[in-house]
């Protein structure tokens, strides 16, 4: 498989769903959220992935936060269909009080590499956009959105806590068909905990059809563990559908 890849929000919501008819740590860096994070500094997370087709995957992540942003190792792996690939990559937000401007750089095995940029403004209610680009080497994407992207977001944060949010992703470069619209819920849980929705339209062309598909990601965060289950049909513009689930630790 080869890298079809993301970045961000909406501008106006109108546009995206006009223009829309799209885990582990990945080449774009997610849009900023205005709830603080766990502070322990590290994250480690492994995923397990299901193929319509019948194959398995694994993916493993160590992410370490600090004051230069996150810095993350990861491999992939899917004996069934011989893909293997080792990545690395940082992110980090830089908030110059009016605009939040977040970077992020990827290299992986098979000489692959990788940046984006995004930009976002507003505070309980925020706008941005953001571009991907890869180098267009061999890479298996797992963040399932195009990486070689345009982004657009909008959304609206609460004081306490909850948040929701769209985010238009348009493939750039090869795949231009391909678009992913996400619409994304977070609430607060007691004890500090948290549970999050990420609802996914995407259409895209797949063996010369054109295709539109729903898909959901559910995800449960404690303050030390988190679980997440995902279903992504016609996963990366294949004729793959995919079920999805990570289960990780903070330490």
């Amino acid at each position: 498989m080869i890298a079809i890849v993301n970045p961000v929000y909406l501008v106006f919501p109108l546009l995206a769903l006009f223009a829309q008819a799209s885990c582990s740590a990945d080449i774009t860096a997610p849009p900023v959220d205005s709830v603080k994070e766990n502070a322990l500094p590290y994250k480690f997370t492994v995923g397990s992935y299901k193929f319509s087709s019948g194959a398995n995957a694994i993916d493993v992540n160590l992410r370490q936060t600090s004051m230069l942003g996150n810095i993350w190792i990861g491999y992939y792996e899917s004996k069934d269909r011989d893909e293997h690939q080792g990545r690395a990559g940082w992110d980090q937000t830089f908030d110059f009080e009016k605009v939040r401007f977040s970077p992020s750089l990827q290299i992986a095995s098979q000489g692959f590499a990788a940046f984006s940029a995004q930009v976002e403004t507003g505070q309980s209610w925020f706008v941005g956009a953001g571009i991907g680009r890869t180098n267009l080497r061999p890479y298996w994407n797992l963040n399932f959105d195009p990486n070689d992207s345009y982004t657009l977001s909008s959304g609206v944060r609460y004081e306490n806590g909850e948040s929701l949010s769209l985010m238009w992703v348009r493939d750039n470069r090869q795949n231009p068909d391909q678009r992913h619209l996400h619409m994304l819920y977070r609430t607060p849980r007691p004890d500090g905990e948290r549970l999050t929705f990420d609802v996914l339209y995407k259409k895209g062309i797949v063996d010369d059809v054109l295709l539109d598909r729903w898909g959901l990601s559910v995800a449960y965060d404690w303050p030390k563990f988190f679980v997440r289950v995902a279903y992504d049909p016609i996963v990366n513009f294949t004729s793959d559908n995919m079920w999805r689930v990570a289960i990780g630790s903070r330490f």
